[in-house]
């Protein structure tokens, strides 16, 4: 019994044994599987991690073949059309690398010699001759000029920092030159800790430069966590945001000031180069906000000429106690065949546009005036380009003395001398405001009748100063008409004449009975009645026509309207223009 009990009680221990032993077989058949997975995974990490280590270590702070340029935080090497060149100390850009940063308009002025470079509010004369440059007028010494190598012009911008408005740096470490605006915001941050900066803010990612703990760096941006620096070796790259303190303003945007806060409400207060300003003393123009009086004018022997006087200067004083900005025309308004002519004479030479440019700055100065009123008609084609230099040279002189440039243009669809001598392009680019006269559409040389200036036909104009000269609209201002013709035609249709006819005597010249019909294309009234054998046409101004043309103001989003001319309208006008501009 003893045994059988025995022998019983060992079958289970041996089943049990081998019950063991096929469990531990699958147990280490899947620890094998285990290890090998995590083995792989631990060497897929590491290798990762090897490789993170590697990148996030690399450092070429001497990598430059060539000289990099930083122009307000962006590499622009790659759009370097010429090499940089530094002699004696002083940096070198080619000119047309200076067109493609700085200024598209410079230019190499073969009269004399020398580079004309506009900016802002600067315009400089640079010698490939002298060591001298001359900016706004008044020479500067300097420790060189401009030179031509191998067919190319390079300037010493590093002589130029006033005229261009930069800051230079010059790392020789890493062969980086930095450019930036002094008109543009910097912030600097003082870093936390020694870092990799990296040259992205992926995982992985390359080391461009190494700070360390109380380093100073530009701080360019942040994002999510993460900012774009600036180094003190020019490089740029990303470290973690809480890895900067003690973040402060170096300097602040300057952005440009508008002389007029809202829509402009510019008049042309025209009187003749032999009258005297107007009285209008006790008087405002509601609404008003420019006033342009016809101060300034160049006579048939070429010589700039003021028609100012006591009564201008009594004119000046009215309009700034009203709140009024003055900004009078400069007009060329002589006989026809002087005009072309005398206009031609002074723009197509640098030393004439010159003088004519500082006789004009002194007048605003002398005159306590706000801008000018640029009013050039009668041109000839060939011309556009130069004038389009004139008000280049122009407008930083006038800016930098606080002044506004507006100039006048006509539609871009007309003759030679009256439509193409203007580059609106230009000019729009160039100026503060342009001003686009949107009347005689069909004017005193016209063959048939027709409007002044009818709504299609300014519309019409508008989407090709907007789209096709592309204009920034917030600088351009309609040139709206207080006045009509009225016109003359014989029994077979041909006109014999028109007439000028003011919006205050308008309704004087029509018989009472006459006959309005609305064009609702043009936006105004029509009028036709027979005059003994003749018949006589008018397409009328009034305030329902000039409240449609204001209309495209705001659906254009126009700097606002110039009306031609005081004196011509009539009372109602100006409250219509004042609600319809401040809506």
């Amino acid at each position: 019994m003893g045994r059988g009990r025995r022998e019983l009680g060992k079958e289970p221990k041996v089943k049990n044994m081998k019950k063991a032993k096929r469990m531990t077989a699958e147990e280490v058949e899947k620890k094998k599987k285990w290890i090998i997975r995590t083995g792989i995974i631990i060497l897929a990490i590491i290798i990762l991690f090897s490789i993170a280590m590697i990148a996030n270590n690399f450092i070429i702070l001497d990598n430059n073949t060539t000289t990099n340029l930083i122009i307000n935080n962006k590499n622009v090497t790659s759009n370097l059309k010429n090499e940089i060149i530094q002699e004696d100390g002083v940096i070198y850009l080619s000119e047309d690398d200076i067109a493609n940063f700085f200024d598209k308009y410079i230019y190499l002025e073969e009269e004399n010699n020398k580079v004309i470079t506009t900016y802002h509010k600067k315009i400089a004369e640079v010698s490939l001759e002298e060591n001298v440059i001359n900016i706004n007028g008044a020479d500067k010494t300097t420790s060189a000029h401009a030179m031509e190598r191998d067919g190319v012009i390079y300037i010493p911008i590093s002589e130029m920092t006033e005229v261009y408005d930069i800051e230079i740096g010059n790392i020789e470490k890493t062969k980086i030159i930095t450019m930036d605006s002094l008109d543009e915001e910097q912030k600097k941050a003082i870093v936390t800790s020694n870092l990799a900066v990296k040259s992205s803010t992926n995982f992985i990612a390359r080391t461009v430069d190494r700070v360390k703990e109380g380093d100073a760096v530009v701080v360019i941006s942040s994002d999510g966590g993460n900012s774009r620096i600036r180094t003190e070796n020019g490089k740029i790259g990303y470290i973690k945001t809480n890895k900067l303190a003690n973040e402060y303003t170096v300097r602040e945007d300057m952005p440009e000031e508008k002389q007029v806060e809202g829509k402009i409400n510019m008049t042309w207060d025209y009187y003749s180069e032999v009258g005297s300003a107007p009285d209008r003393t006790g008087t405002t123009i509601d609404g008003v906000n420019v006033v342009s009086p016809a101060f300034f004018y160049i006579d048939e022997n070429g010589n700039f000429r003021e028609n100012v006087g006591e009564s201008g200067k009594a004119y000046v004083d009215w309009a700034h106690s009203n709140g009024y900005k003055v900004w009078p025309m400069v007009s060329n308004a002589v006989a026809a065949k002087e005009s072309l002519e005398i206009t031609s004479d002074i723009m197509n030479h640098y030393a004439n546009r010159k003088e004519l440019i500082e006789q004009i700055v002194d007048a605003c100065v002398a005159y306590d005036l706000d801008g000018i009123n640029i009013d050039f008609e009668n041109m000839k084609q060939e011309d556009a380009d130069v004038y389009s230099r004139f008000i280049i040279e122009l407008t930083p002189r006038l800016n930098e003395i606080g002044m506004v440039v507006s100039v006048d243009v006509t539609a871009p669809d007309g003759g030679e001398t009256w439509s193409m001598c203007f580059d609106r392009n230009v000019i729009g680019d160039v100026a503060d405001y342009i001003v686009f006269m949107a009347y005689d559409q069909n004017g005193i040389s016209s063959t048939t009748a027709g409007t002044t200036a009818g709504y299609n036909w300014i519309k019409l104009n508008l989407v090709k100063f907007l789209q096709t000269e592309e204009i920034d609209s917030d600088k351009l201002i309609l040139g709206i008409p207080f006045y009509t013709r009225i016109w003359t035609e014989n029994a077979s249709g041909g006109v014999v004449r028109s007439s000028t006819v003011n919006m205050e005597d308008i309704e004087e010249v029509l018989p009472d009975d006459v006959q309005k019909t609305w064009d609702d294309e043009l936006k105004q009234y029509y009028v036709e009645y027979q005059d003994g054998e003749y018949t006589r046409k008018m397409w009328i101004e009034d305030v329902e026509s000039l409240k449609a043309k204001i209309s495209l103001v705001h659906e254009n989003n126009l700097a606002g309207v110039a009306s031609w001319q005081k004196g011509m309208e009539t009372e109602d006008v100006w409250p219509m223009l004042k609600q319809e501009l401040e809506r």
